[in-house]
C-alpha cells in the first residue's frame, strides 16, 4: 500500500512535500493534486518509473506525457517559445492548459513525439502541485490519473487509495479536486490550434 499523506490544500507542509520527494529521488512514482485533476508523477529521466506510469495506465509506446513546470522561465528550458507562444502563455499560465511545444534538447527524447520532435508542458494553479516543484527543483513528468475503462480522471483521494494504491507509491492527499481534463493547445506549428477543450477557458481562440 502506498504512503499515504494528508496535505493542506492552501498552506502544504514542507515536511510532507519532502517526504513525496524523497520518493521522486528514489525513481518512485507519486499521485498528487493539480487544477484539473488528480495525477501521476515522477522524475523526468527515470525509464522505468515512466514504464510504470504507463502500466498504470496501461497506455502504449506512444502515449504523450506533459511535462510540469513551476513557471514559465522553466519552459523555456524545455521548449521552443517564440514571442507570440511567450505572450499566450503568460497570459494563461498558471492555470489548466497544456501547450504542446517543440521540444528542446533538454527533453528526453523517450518524452518528445517521435514525429513532431514535441512535447506537452503545463504550469499547474494549485498550490500543493506548485511546492512539490519547489521542493523538487525540476519539472515532473506526469500522467493524469486516469484508469483503464474509466471515462473520467479520478479526483477522490479515498477512491485512489482503494483502487491505485498498490500501484503508486506515495499519494498527496490534498482532498478532493475536479475531474475536468485541461485544455490543449497545440502551439508547435506557429498557429493556436485548440486539440480538447476542457477547465481552461478557449473563447479566446474561437475568432
Amino acid at each position: 500500500m502506498s504512503l499515504r499523506l494528508r496535505v493542506h490544500p492552501e498552506n502544504p507542509q514542507g515536511r510532507l512535500i519532502a517526504q513525496a520527494v524523497q520518493f521522486l529521488d528514489r525513481g518512485q512514482v507519486i499521485a498528487y493534486p493539480t487544477d484539473s485533476s488528480y495525477a501521476l508523477g515522477c522524475a523526468m529521466g527515470d525509464k522505468a518509473a515512466l514504464d510504470r506510469v504507463r502500466q498504470i495506465r496501461q497506455a502504449d509506446l506512444d502515449h504523450e506525457f506533459t511535462l510540469v513546470c513551476r513557471d514559465l522561465s522553466e519552459i523555456a528550458t524545455y521548449a521552443r517559445v517564440d514571442n507570440s507562444a511567450y505572450r499566450l502563455l503568460k497570459s494563461l499560465t498558471p492555470g489548466p492548459y497544456t501547450f504542446i511545444l517543440r521540444a528542446t534538447n533538454e527533453v528526453p527524447k523517450r518524452l518528445q513525439n517521435p514525429k513532431r520532435k514535441s512535447i506537452g508542458i503545463r504550469v499547474p494553479d494549485n498550490n500543493i502541485a506548485q511546492a512539490l516543484l519547489m521542493q523538487w527543483g525540476q519539472p515532473l513528468m506526469s500522467s493524469t490519473l486516469m484508469l483503464p475503462g474509466d471515462d473520467l480522471p479520478m479526483s477522490d483521494p479515498d477512491d485512489i487509495e482503494e483502487r491505485a494504491g498498490r500501484q503508486i507509491d506515495c499519494l498527496l492527499d490534498g482532498g478532493a479536486c475536479g475531474v475536468e481534463p485541461t485544455t490543449v493547445l497545440d502551439l508547435s506549428s506557429g498557429d493556436i490550434n485548440v486539440i480538447r477543450r476542457g477547465k481552461g477557458d478557449v473563447q479566446l481562440f474561437d475568432a
